[in-house]
């Protein structure tokens, strides 16, 4: 089996740990007999536009081509423009930029089916992929599409349901995703509901004996793209809250974004410099390094579609904290595996984080069942699986 992948989101040079998950996915596919290209269309960034800012310089250094763990990856150039502006044709621009490209593929590497990651841009650029090369299409939905881009405008929307109407099958990583793709596109027939894993060899085995006492300090994570939609800076207030019951608290925050400034902003107007650490993005090794680490993992973002990192936070044998009514629903089970707040409520964080904090040995049990729960049923091994029945089921019904 053939299989051409089509994702904006994987590692490169420029990102090493973006879409890690979809790279995560391809190496066990193929580990299981399915042959992969993958196409991840880079912004194009001409002179003199990649002098102006440094994160275009490093996006136009991308190599052409390049291989992530024995998986051939190329790059090709398409326009985009900043600020996602003319979003809804963002999916014709990519097609242009690796139409050529992905006929060379095809004569060396006759695919017999695309998957595309996001349904715009990839879905919309897989969909005419595969109405050249007379191909099915599969797209999964990771949450960016059902949760913003459909509330961006009518043109969106059409574009999105031009994506979904021309695939085969829909993947999306949650159950509220599913539900929210019947409401808005009304193709529950196409669903399939795969989440995302975690590799258990990537998982450093956390020291699951006694959780600190006052005598040491507690470190509380969150891992996480620095934007407003994640709750970071209740985080922030939450912590200076319980700094006088709890004055060894340390919070440690891995990610980089535009928030990052006005985060560090805040710290410092909250007189947190000397417990809040940022620590930048950081390689995926050394960020579950640090899931090992950290006694709690808080991440109240209200706008999660399913959130790889509280995965790999639970497999690690930590409580984690997230907000009630996000894809998290599927496997943190609220008082058993996690705990689950109000969205955009300091209040509902403080009391969640001060029960953890002063019920260690239950935190420590959390973290157990969590670890168990997700090793068991969330590994890259088992949605590999579920993903080639699909690919099956829709080459068999040619």
């Amino acid at each position: 089996m053939k299989v051409l992948v089509i994702s904006h989101m994987y590692p490169s040079s420029f990102n090493e740990v973006a879409g890690i998950f979809v790279h995560e996915q391809v190496k066990v596919l193929v580990a299981k007999g399915v042959e992969v290209r993958v196409i991840s269309p880079v912004p194009w960034t001409p002179f003199p536009i990649k002098h102006l800012r440094k994160k275009w310089k490093r996006q136009s250094q991308v190599p052409q081509q390049a291989q992530w763990d024995g998986v051939k990856v190329a790059y090709p150039r398409y326009l985009a423009f900043p600020r996602a502006w003319l979003f809804a044709t963002s999916g014709k621009r990519m097609y242009r930029g690796i139409k050529k490209l992905v006929q060379s593929i095809h004569r060396e590497f006759p695919f017999e089916l695309v998957h595309a990651h996001v349904a715009l841009p990839g879905g919309y650029a897989g969909a005419l992929v595969a109405r050249d090369m007379q191909v099915p299409m599969v797209v999964t939905i990771h949450g960016q599409d059902l949760q913003h881009t459909v509330h961006r405008s009518v043109r969106c929307q059409r574009a999105l349901a031009f994506a979904l109407n021309h695939a085969s099958r829909v993947i999306v990583v949650s159950h509220k995703l599913k539900r929210l793709a019947e409401e808005h596109f009304g193709c529950r027939d196409k669903l399939a509901v795969i989440p995302n894993g975690v590799d258990p060899q990537k998982v450093t085995v956390p020291n699951l004996g006694d959780l600190p006492d006052r005598a040491r300090s507690w470190i509380l994570l969150s891992v996480s793209n620095l934007v407003h939609t994640k709750g970071l800076d209740l985080n922030l207030v939450a912590v200076q809250r319980l700094r006088k019951r709890y004055p060894l608290l340390r919070y440690r925050v891995i990610g980089g974004g535009p928030l990052e400034g006005k985060l560090r902003r805040m710290a410092a107007s909250l007189k947190l410099d000397d417990c809040v650490e940022f620590l930048g993005r950081q390689p995926h090794h050394q960020v579950m390094e640090h899931m090992a680490m950290c006694d709690i993992f808080s991440l109240p973002s209200w706008q999660e579609g399913f959130g790889v990192v509280y995965l790999e936070a639970m497999a690690s044998g930590k409580p984690v904290i997230g907000c009630e009514g996000e894809g998290i629903e599927d496997f943190v089970e609220h008082g058993k595996t996690g705990l689950l707040v109000k969205p955009r409520d300091v209040d509902s964080l403080v009391e969640a984080l001060d029960f953890l904090l002063s019920h260690p040995e239950e935190a420590r049990a959390m973290g157990e069942r969590a670890r168990k729960l997700v090793l068991e049923n969330y590994n890259w091994e088992k949605t590999a699986e579920k993903t080639i029945a699909v690919y099956k089921e829709v080459l068999g019904e040619r």
